[in-house]
């Protein structure tokens, strides 16, 4: 974690800013309704001022930025400054003396993207009390931007539009579940714009443009639609020319990534959750993070290592990173296979005893392992014992946390367990764990994880342990199966990933064998999955390619 006297100043304020050319795009689209009054509630040096400035017409900007040298800025950035007042405050403060006192036809702006660790108390505070009077939650995990939508939002007239650039977490992170709903129950009409090529490269900050609308007069659904472009320039030129109609929310659909699906792919995934022939991975396996160690360099450690200071008898087999992962099962000729490519395949677990009385290549590794200062580390420092990891338990399966072409399930045949880059499964009562491989490998399964996780970055897919508790996977534990047939059809799939990078080219047979012969999926349903998975995951890799 980024500590804050290390944090560069950009981070701290969040201060991002927003390209030119999306700024006049935001303001230009605001205007269709001939706002009166304008609010800027985070100006930093002026992009959407300077934007705002262009517009020929009548109409107030009230504009609101906490750092006063980026303030003067924005100010020098006005050729006619009647229209506008620049203000050097900060927006909570704003906010709290001002929602109940005025509000706003147009709202536009590019929220700071501030750690909640980084706020001052007292904006912690206010940071609270704006979520919570929402009917939101409050939590560590929340980025200032989270409530500055939500203030904003409360701050808009009858009618009236608002334009933001906000981080694409919006569309997928639990944190952002809450802001998802209060949207969709008090904006008639959103529209989201996302990007395949980054707006903020240097940052690595995938955003979407946030562009919502109150409607006094409104009558049906609320409705959302999602649009993608390669980049600005092809926003600009292409918007105008949009027929994709919008669909009405659903208040009930915690991620908004499956707007990018159209209506028949999303009755066609509410049809398989309906199916009975179908169960929610948390009815056939409890999950559970990976061991965090606090220090893996110190505690995930290789032969050599082991050899030099004896300590065989305190090691358990380690899966510590995804490249130690090849097939479907991690055996003891899968850890001795990373053994000998020099791998870290060992966990120090040291025994709960007096120091004393460890052995001295023991107590050797952890008196240098001091003096290099490796216990210093927030998680190693509130422990009793610095260098004695909690939570060891031996899973019956891992997950990988962070995925590229498909995620990867593997079964637990050595007694390993695993750093926090993998999950830990542990499988419910009379539960097949081969089964529960066959159940994941297919295209209706895959599906799900794409539309269940979040894209992390780079392209790659992250599923954090409730989301792989909620993805929907065949019954195939229902089913009287042979074992042999179950093994025929684990060691095809267990050849495959060996040899091969990409599941794509086999999910066809998978299918067959797995959803068709078993559970008479019609193939229609399972070609659309599979059209449904791949949609998914190259919107995703594409966007990592751009990086």
């Amino acid at each position: 974690m980024l500590l804050k006297e290390n944090a560069s100043i950009e981070k701290l304020r969040g201060g991002y800013y927003t390209p030119a050319l999306l700024a006049d795009f935001i303001v230009e689209w605001g205007f269709v309704n001939n706002p009166l009054t304008v609010l800027e509630p985070s100006c930093g040096d002026g992009n959407f001022i300077e934007s705002l400035s262009k517009i020929e017409a009548d109409f107030h900007c009230t504009g609101i930025e906490i750092n006063e040298d980026e303030l003067e800025k924005a100010k020098k950035r006005l050729s006619n400054s009647d229209n506008f007042q620049l203000i050097n405050e900060d927006f909570y403060k704003f906010y709290e003396d001002e929602v109940n006192n005025q509000n706003f036809d147009l709202i536009v702006g590019n929220p700071p993207y501030i750690r909640y660790q980084y706020l001052t108390e007292k904006q912690r505070i206010e940071q609270s009390l704006i979520l919570t009077s929402s009917g939101m939650k409050s939590n560590k995990l929340i980025n200032a931007w989270v409530s500055f939508v939500v203030a904003s939002t409360h701050l808009m007239s009858e009618n009236s539009r608002i334009g933001l650039v906000i981080p694409a977490e919006l569309l997928q992170v639990a944190y952002s579940e809450g802001l998802r709903t209060y949207l969709m129950q008090n904006l008639q009409r959103i529209t989201i714009l996302t990007f395949k090529e980054l707006i903020f490269p240097d940052v690595e900050q995938e955003v979407v443009i946030f562009l919502g609308e109150k409607i006094s007069d409104y009558e049906g659904e609320h409705q959302i639609k999602l649009l993608e472009y390669n980049n600005i320039n092809e926003l600009i030129n292409n918007f105008d020319n949009e027929n994709i109609a919008y669909m009405n929310v659903e208040y009930n659909n915690s991620k908004w990534t499956s707007y990018f699906l159209n209506v028949e792919e999303n009755a066609l995934i509410q049809q398989i959750k309906n199916d009975t022939r179908f169960v929610q991975f948390n009815n056939v396996a409890d999950v559970d993070i990976g061991i965090t160690t606090g220090n893996n360099n110190f505690f995930c450690v290789n032969f050599q290592t082991v050899e030099e200071y004896n300590l065989f008898d305190i090691t358990r087999p380690l899966i510590a990173r995804s490249v130690s992962i090849r097939g479907t099962y991690y055996d003891e000729a899968e850890w001795n296979y990373n053994i000998d490519r020099g791998a870290k395949a060992f966990l120090l677990d040291f025994p709960l005893k007096n120091f004393e009385d460890y052995l001295d290549g023991h107590k050797r590794y952890i008196l240098e392992g001091e003096e290099r200062k490796e216990h210093v580390g927030y998680k190693c420092s509130i422990r009793e014992r610095w260098y004695r990891v909690p939570s060891i338990w031996i899973p019956d399966a891992f997950f990988l946390r962070r995925n590229y072409l498909y995620p990867k399930f593997v079964l637990n045949e050595v007694n390993a367990v695993s750093t926090d880059t993998m999950h830990r499964i542990r499988f419910k009562e009379n539960i097949n764990p081969k089964l529960a491989v066959l159940a994941h490998y297919n295209s209706i399964s895959l599906a799900f994880t794409e539309i269940e996780g979040r894209s992390y970055g780079g392209g790659v897919l992250e599923i954090l342990p409730g989301e792989v508790e909620k993805l929907t996977l065949p019954n195939l534990f229902a089913l009287e199966i042979a074992d042999a047939q179950i093994q025929e059809i684990i060691d095809s799939l267990e050849t495959f990933v060996r040899e091969n990078d990409d599941i794509s080219a086999f999910l066809p047979e998978l299918d067959k064998k797995i959803l068709v012969d078993l559970l008479n999926i019609p193939e229609e349903i399972i070609i659309s999955f599979r059209k449904i998975w791949i949609k998914l995951r190259e919107r995703r890799l594409n966007r990592g390619s751009k990086k």
